[in-house]
């Protein structure tokens, strides 16, 4: 059924949104900065077909697109400040206590090698090495909604060898190569500061791909801050099954009883519930024992009806393993869909960029791109917790 969108609720909006920006405008110690942050926010939410600068400036009916090139370049303002009271935004308006903190990259495809961090890496739009630059993303999904909390660029080894490039980038002086797992602990570490302080902002869990699962020192930090996962992991990571006997993870799959997978949904996807075949076993990673109070599951999630190839005529299923950390006697059907939660973050980073100009920014220094990144960041926020409420 589709909802009538009245002259009211056009009204409320619109309402709600100025008192968004108007709060935030203390970041800004001039009128004139303040004024043109709250036109840019205006602007990325509107139907703009090119949301750079110029695209934004077309739309508001600026002359020139100066006053958004000051904004993201020579205004005094901090981005994460900004960042900080987004987070707090997204965490009040979305509270459920079944949330989870969602971790990812996603890239956006540059030309050039001037752009902070711009580099030949791999891009998960086009599954190929792209020249691009890569965002690690922390999100907050629950069942109100999902939106960015807090955002990281990652430098290559090619950007942190080179002091002179990093500083006419406008780097920080001393920043070394930090991987995109540590860039993930640092917005957790924050993330965390803020919900111990306000028992209000409830959440439950961390969910990742496997290029995060994979880290030892991400497990780790998780172990000593007593924080519940549900990371995906390669099929090689060795484990210890209930029996303290080593093994890989992929071995499990095998000594899997057909009798053990149970059919449940992950979630609601575009095309309605995702629906697989599930199966757990009690294990421990090696070398890494869990938080006190906690244990760790592996869980196999298998497609319900095999995939047909020119390799496997016959079909093959499609096998994916998630190491769980929780208190003791968490529910498996509670693992499965923390588990799911972690579709959320790409339909984030998928409306960033189609609906609210995430990678459209055409600045090549460190500060603007935490600028314009943390006030798209801000533009998608407000609809995902207007849309909650």
């Amino acid at each position: 059924m589709v909802e009538t969108v009245t002259v009211a609720d056009l009204a409320g909006w619109d309402a709600e949104l100025r008192f968004l920006t108007d709060g935030l405008g203390c970041l800004f110690k001039r009128p004139e900065p303040r004024v043109t942050f709250t036109l840019m926010v205006r602007t990325l939410l509107a139907d703009v077909a090119k949301k750079n600068s110029w695209g934004l400036a077309e739309y508001a009916g600026l002359p020139t697109p100066q006053a958004f090139e000051h904004l993201l370049n020579g205004a005094k303002w901090s981005a994460d400040e900004l960042r900080d009271q987004l987070r707090g935004y997204v965490l009040a308006g979305l509270a459920d206590p079944g949330g989870a903190l969602v971790l990812d990259d996603t890239q956006a495809i540059k030309k050039g090698v001037k752009s902070v961090g711009v580099a030949p890496q791999h891009c998960g739009a086009t599954g190929q090495v792209e020249n691009c630059q890569c965002m690690v993303m922390l999100s907050y999904a629950s069942v109100h909604g999902h939106a960015f909390i807090d955002r990281e660029l990652y430098l290559p080894a090619c950007w942190t060898d080179d002091p002179q490039r990093c500083r006419d980038a406008g780097v920080p002086s001393g920043r070394g190569l930090v991987t995109k797992p540590q860039l993930g602990i640092a917005m957790l570490a924050r993330t965390l500061a803020v919900l111990a302080d306000d028992p209000a902002l409830s959440w439950k869990w961390l969910v990742a791909d496997s290029g995060y699962g994979r880290d030892a020192g991400l497990r780790a930090f998780c172990h000593q801050q007593a924080v519940a996962y549900v990371l995906a992991v390669p099929r090689d990571l060795r484990l210890l099954d209930v029996r303290g006997r080593s093994s890989r993870v992929d071995a499990l799959l095998a000594d899997t009883d057909p009798q053990a997978w149970q059919q449940r949904s992950a979630g609601a996807g575009s095309k309605g519930r995702r629906y697989y075949d599930w199966a757990a076993h009690a294990v421990t990673v090696k070398g890494q024992q869990p938080a006190p109070g906690f244990t760790q599951t592996l869980l196999i999630r298998r497609a319900i009806t095999p995939t047909v190839t020119a390799k496997h005529p016959d079909g093959i299923y499609e096998i994916e393993y998630f190491l769980v950390h929780a208190p003791a006697g968490t529910a498996i059907t509670a693992m499965i869909t923390a588990a799911g939660l972690r579709w959320n973050i790409e339909d984030d980073n998928k409306a960033g960029k189609d609906q609210l100009g995430l990678d459209a920014y055409q600045v090549r220094k460190w500060d603007p791109w935490h600028r314009h990144v943390t006030i798209s960041m801000l533009a998608h926020a407000f609809l995902a917790v207007t849309r909650a409420c």
